[in-house]
């Protein structure tokens, strides 16, 4: 072919490094992964009944682009009561294929090509792709350690244009373990309503928190219902990263655009996991509980030990299941360092370079492996680390 048939916004488009490590994982005995963010536990015996029973009863067929009225149904008794926030069943929710489905159609909804969109540095992997996927321009709101890995309006109010149209909210946040407080989510609100942006907030691990801690609904805040899409999803919380369900809350004239898109790409979300998911919903929550103290008592010994070990410094994270450790001390970058645990140690971490600029220096460290495996990988990362350099 004398010219490429791949259009421009795949060429921009880079695999994730996660993907690849996970995948050398895989193909090499005894290695241990704290890379992948995925519970270690099989989802609660009564989601996983609700699935095998739509499967006998023969809930195999397609469902609503929207979702399973049932579900939608939860999902919106779930806002009343967790946020307070009222939503329609009918017309302000959408069941879509995982929390990154709900986000790529939040993309394609709102962007134009050339409009900017703000996004976490670092932040999740799948929001620049989803940004040039949508023909739009990523545009980094840099994220430090100094600030314990929060965002805030004054670092943000300069990087808005004229061309930003969407910002992106994670909390608590994947890579870092933040969760933002009322007081800057407050501030980051009144910034989105006086500049006129539309929020896309993320807030999978929201039940995720530790010490006390609060997660708050960005679309709780003055006028922020209208121009928040809320993304959510059942994978962290109830472990259920394989079955794919995610959804969105908004006002109408934002979901139905998204609905439109999902159903001329995706069409509809398995029955089966739908059901699992309203099960979750609606059934006993003992499991999340006791899901979360667990990754506190992992969170705290992978905190402890990684401090232990010259040439690492971390933090102790508010919420999800990461440790985002600085490497600094080993002068190497991150992608080098991380291959460098994976050939030596057998140990699976995560670059912080591939969640933007300003994750370069920092590993990624996913506490959501068995705490025994959790154990044996920092034994093995403290010796592999004294031949290093």
């Amino acid at each position: 072919m004398k010219r490429s048939r791949i259009s421009a916004r795949l060429r921009e488009v880079k695999p994730s490094d996660i993907r690849r490590l996970f995948s050398l994982a895989q193909s090499l005995p005894g290695v241990i992964s704290l890379g992948i963010g995925e519970p270690d536990s099989m989802p609660p015996p009564h989601v996983i009944g609700a699935a095998k029973r739509a499967l006998d009863e023969g809930r195999t067929h397609y469902t609503p682009t929207a979702g399973i009225r049932e579900l939608r149904e939860a999902l919106t008794r779930k806002a009343k009561r967790d946020y307070g926030l009222s939503y329609d069943p009918e017309s302000e929710v959408v069941v879509t294929i995982g929390g990154t489905e709900a986000i790529f159609l939040a993309m394609l909804t709102l962007i134009d090509p050339h409009d900017e969109v703000l996004i976490p540095d670092p932040g999740f992997i799948c929001y620049s792709p989803c940004t040039l996927m949508a023909e739009g321009v990523p545009v980094s709101m840099p994220i430090s350690e100094e600030n314990d890995f929060a965002l805030d309006a004054e670092t943000v109010m300069p990087l808005i244009t004229e061309k930003s149209r969407v910002i992106i909210i994670n909390s608590p946040s994947n890579p870092t373990g933040s969760v933002l407080s009322h007081d800057v989510l407050a501030g980051l609100a009144k910034l989105a309503v006086d500049c006129d942006l539309v929020v896309i907030s993320d807030e999978v691990y929201e039940k995720v928190t530790y010490d006390g801690v609060k997660h708050h609904c960005l679309a709780t805040f003055p006028g922020m219902r209208e121009r928040t899409i809320v993304v959510n999803s059942f994978s962290k919380t109830y472990a259920m990263t394989g079955l794919r369900v995610g959804y969105a809350l908004g006002p109408k004239e934002l979901i139905a655009p998204m609905m439109l898109t999902h159903q001329f790409t995706t069409a509809c979300v398995s029955g089966p996991a739908q059901h699992a998911a309203i099960s979750a919903l609606e059934g006993p929550q003992k499991f999340v509980g006791d899901m979360v103290q667990e990754f506190d008592r992992r969170r705290r010994f992978l905190h402890t030990r990684l401090n232990e070990i010259e040439g690492f410094r971390c933090g102790l994270p508010q919420g999800a299941f990461y440790i985002f450790a600085s490497i600094q001390g080993f002068e190497s970058s991150s992608t080098k360092f991380a291959d460098y645990l994976l050939n030596k140690a057998k140990v699976v971490t995560v670059p912080g370079s591939v969640f933007g600029e300003c994750g370069e220096g920092y590993l990624r460290f996913s506490y959501a492996a068995a705490y025994s495996e959790i154990e044996e990988a920092l034994d093995r990362v403290k010796e592999a680390v004294k031949g290093f350099g």
